[in-house]
């Protein structure tokens, strides 16, 4: 089959080169600094996503996605009071979104705030229920707050059923039936999970807890998680995961 060649002044991958220059000359300086904040962030560079971001959002503080990226960098920055702040600022800037309450129920969660952080949770699975992400930070908020684990085992049973090729869900469901007790299923998830991400060292350690092969780890009161990338130091960077 023959390729069809890009039309006269367009490039392979449909692009005008003019009109994109033009679309952008024309585009909101805002809505470009908070791309270039949220490149930074992305390549690991919080502090200078950070820096970037404070001025915009001191000139524009009606920037819904500067302030959703500005918590999401303090949190990774460990700077959990102020991702709560920005967070607070998002939501009520742009309440049909979730990304917001599920940014402060994270932060909420690491203040100990848990009944705040619950409600934020659940807020976020009201304005987006079939988003499994949501459905896990309940699952969590929930376990932090130990309480209502059976919400918490079905919580995170919702969001291994709306995307089952995601190993992160199965470790949430593993941990939330080893805390209910029921030890050959929460095996059984953390197996799942683990053949899904095999490099998983949090994942493992928990499935050598409950086949008696490891110590439980004392939880650190450092806070010290991120928000992006795969690995940090050997570890999971899924904020949740940091609990071995």
């Amino acid at each position: 089959m023959t390729e069809l060649a890009p039309s006269p002044g367009m490039t392979a991958t449909g692009m005008n080169p003019a009109g994109d220059a033009s679309a952008r000359a024309f585009a909101d300086p805002t809505d470009l600094a908070v791309a270039r904040a949220a490149a930074l962030f992305e390549h690991m560079q919080p502090e200078q996503a950070a820096e970037m971001l404070a001025p915009v959002l001191a000139d524009r503080p009606d920037s819904a996605a500067g302030w959703i990226l500005m918590a999401r960098v303090r949190l990774a920055l460990d700077q959990v009071e102020p991702a709560l702040e920005a967070a607070n600022r998002a939501v009520d800037l742009t309440p049909e979104d979730p990304r917001p309450p599920a940014i402060a129920s994270r932060a909420l969660t690491l203040l100990g705030r848990h009944e705040e952080a619950m409600t934020m949770a659940y807020r976020a699975v009201i304005v987006e229920p079939k988003n499994p992400l949501w459905h896990d930070r309940v699952a969590w908020a929930l376990m932090a707050a130990d309480r209502q684990l059976g919400d918490a085992e079905q919580a995170a049973r919702t969001a291994v059923g709306l995307d089952p090729n995601e190993a992160h869900y199965y470790f949430t469901h593993g941990v939330t039936l080893a805390a209910l007790g029921h030890v050959d299923q929460a095996r059984q998830a953390l197996e799942t999970s683990l053949r899904l991400e095999p490099e998983n060292p949090v994942a493992r350690h928990r499935l050598d807890v409950l086949n008696g092969e490891a110590q439980p780890v004392a939880e650190k009161k450092k806070r010290g998680w991120r928000l992006f990338g795969r690995k940090d130091e050997g570890r999971s960077v899924r904020p949740e995961e940091f609990r071995p």
